[in-house]
């Protein structure tokens, strides 16, 4: 017998884990969903896979069949991984674990460290201790990581006893060393930043007079989270930055400041089978060097959006071994993509697929390294946002301020809070996150706004889906009525006079920044020679529809063969003269497509609309035709 799954198919379930180490907080996660409910087609066009699991139901095995050829009777795999690490990913890692019902165990020097309450063993030991990691190993049937900077020595010395490790040493080996992980890049043509080994003050002063400054200044090892970095903005600056470094015996090298405009970051999974599979590019925003927040996805054009994923998917191929990764990027101001850093594991940057995505970073890790069919990592929401809970003070201090933000979070539609339960709170430590979907980037952006203001107001501030646009207030009478079919279906809309002609800037300003707002579908009124549908269109992915709203000369026929007549490429959805009503209906069905809910709603407008019709002919044929018109 086999079982057909859909990559989104849920196994079991989670609970909270709950501790009393947080002085104020000791929760695991809560969601409020209960004010948003929509759901979005696969992007790109990408229809769900079904992957196919073996499942044995007879009482008799043939043990002549090969055990990888049948799904354990347990769960979905009976390997027993063991992670480096127990921090917040191996949190997650174990917890995204407990719904397929695969075993981790941990290895973690802090006795009370974030995983410890959700593993299924918890070993106390530092992942740099040979000895340790070596017994850890007897325990587990894979090895994996949450943190690169682990004893490659002694993963290269266990696979060479056979031990399976993912990823594997070479591929931790070299990203553990910030500079080798340049040179491994550069050779596989992989555009970097310009960059240079430095060894002594003289190698330095060389470098800034090749590059240029500001000069970025680099520890190859233990750099993480805007650790081992320092910028020396002019010569006299060098040898103070790398004084902070700790000196050339630490080991330092420099890159070329690059002239970003944005980070961006692709998480990227690799199967067993060398397959490789990219989530949406995202764009990060940092805050003291400390990932703080994720917008998914990035709002870039389709050009650079690809070019991100064939850069982030070409790196992780030129690297050994089954996992997650994440690329991180920098868009430049002439629209180049450089690759900033790859960790080998789950990172910060994909947090949000534990809400947005169909598979989250943390199941679709587990399935590469136990050898699963890797999960679809298309998003199922359109938008979404990973807010990082930062320590903004040390001890108690930092524990009530972030207790606000998580209660102000909890009244948030579509907000999912993850608390990392670790017993002590300091300044830019990561305590948690808190993730906001919603139906549009405005929309979320909005809903984090609303947690993070000390005042939280009782009204959730509305983003508009639709905005209903005309070129003049004389075209407010008929145009009010779109608006009142969108009030009728409780859709969000913004109505604006923006004139093609005598504004042609805020038409401009208006067309371009509207899917950023929020804003989902536009309706645009225009009489006469009724340029601003089309002309709104050509500036605007966002599908518009077109009102000819009938002038004092030619009955309205003018406005309608001026926006009907639009060029190839810059379609214009065009209603009947002055049938704004049908523009509203129209738009609503168009929201339907991916949101459920608005669809069940016009369904039953058309049943209401069927039952008036019918009613009308019961009357009509009960009395008569006379009686009907003057009982009108």
């Amino acid at each position: 017998m086999y079982l057909m799954l859909s990559p989104n198919h849920q196994f079991g379930s989670t609970s909270s884990v709950c501790s009393n180490r947080s002085p104020l907080l000791g929760f695991g996660t809560f969601r409020n969903l209960s004010k948003t409910s929509f759901a979005s087609p696969y992007p790109m066009h990408k229809q769900p896979r079904a992957c196919t699991i073996a499942c044995n139901t007879s009482t008799k095995t043939d043990v002549s069949q090969r055990k990888d050829d049948i799904a354990p009777i347990h769960g979905l795999s009976e390997t027993v991984v063991g992670v480096l690490g127990g921090g917040q990913l191996g949190r997650m890692l174990c917890q995204a674990a407990s719904q397929m019902s695969i075993k981790v165990n941990i290895l973690d020097p802090m006795a009370n460290c974030p995983a410890s309450s959700i593993s299924n063993y918890h070993m106390v030991g530092s992942y740099n201790d040979s000895a340790k990691v070596e017994e850890f190993a007897k325990s587990c049937g894979i090895l994996t990581v949450e943190i690169e900077h682990v004893d490659a020595d002694t993963l290269e010395k266990l696979e060479k006893q056979g031990v399976d490790c993912q990823p594997k040493a070479s591929t931790i080996r070299i990203i553990q060393d910030k500079y080798l992980q340049k040179v491994h890049f550069s050779r596989n043509n992989i555009p970097l930043p310009k960059f240079v080994q430095i060894n002594d003050q003289e190698s330095a002063q060389r470098a800034g007079q090749e590059f240029g400054y500001p000069l970025m200044i680099k520890s190859r090892r233990l750099a993480y989270d805007g650790r081992g970095n320092a910028v020396a903005k002019t010569e006299n600056e060098l040898t103070s930055a790398i004084n902070a470094l700790g000196g050339f015996d630490h080991g330092l090298y420099v890159e070329q400041w690059a002239p970003f405009v944005k980070e961006l970051a692709v998480i990227v999974a690799r199967g067993r089978d060398n397959s490789i599979s990219c989530y949406p590019v995202v764009e990060t925003v940092h805050r003291e060097n400390i990932c703080h927040i994720v917008k998914a996805p990035a709002n870039e054009s389709w050009k650079i959006m690809k070019l991100a994923t064939d850069i982030a998917s070409r790196a992780v191929a030129s690297l050994e071994g089954a996992g997650v990764f994440a690329v991180e990027l920098f868009l430049t101001e002439d629209g180049q993509i450089l690759l900033n850093e790859v960790a080998p594991r789950p990172h910060n940057s994909g947090h949000h697929t534990i809400e947005s995505c169909y598979t989250s970073q943390y199941e679709q890790h587990l399935r590469a390294v136990v050898g699963l069919p890797l999960g679809d990592p298309s998003m199922k929401v359109p938008a979404a946002m990973m807010y990082n809970i930062l320590g903004e003070d040390d001890g108690e201090a930092g524990f009530i301020i972030a207790n606000q933000i998580i209660k102000r979070a909890l009244c948030t539609p579509g907000a999912a809070i993850h608390w990392y339960d670790k017993p002590d709170m300091r300044k830019q430590r990561k305590m948690g996150h808190i993730t906001v979907v919603g139906p549009s980037m405005g929309t979320v952006e909005a809903q984090v706004k609303s947690f993070l203001k000390e005042e939280s107001s009782e009204e959730t501030p509305i983003t508009p889906r639709v905005g209903i646009i005309m070129g003049s207030d004389s075209d407010l009478p008929v145009m009010k009525e779109a608006a009142k079919v969108l009030n009728d279906f409780d859709v969000s809309a913004e109505v604006r006079i923006v004139s093609a002609h005598r504004t042609p800037e805020l038409m401009f300003s208006y067309a371009t920044s509207a899917r950023e707002r929020g804003v989902q579908v536009i309706i645009a009124g225009a009489g006469g020679a009724a340029h601003l549908p089309g002309m709104v269109a050509a500036l605007t992915p966002l599908p518009v529809i077109g009102v000819p709203v009938r002038a004092s000369t030619l009955d309205g026929l003018d406005s309608l063969l001026s926006i009907v007549q639009m060029p190839r490429g810059v379609p214009v959805a065009t209603v009947a003269i002055n049938n704004a009503t049908n523009a509203g209906l129209l738009a609503v069905r168009m929201l339907g497509v991916a949101d459920p809910a608005l669809q069940a709603r016009m369904a039953q407008f058309q049943e209401d609309a069927r039952d008036t019709v019918l009613e009308k002919t019961e009357k009509l044929e009960k009395v008569g035709w006379e009686e009907y018109l003057n009982s009108r």
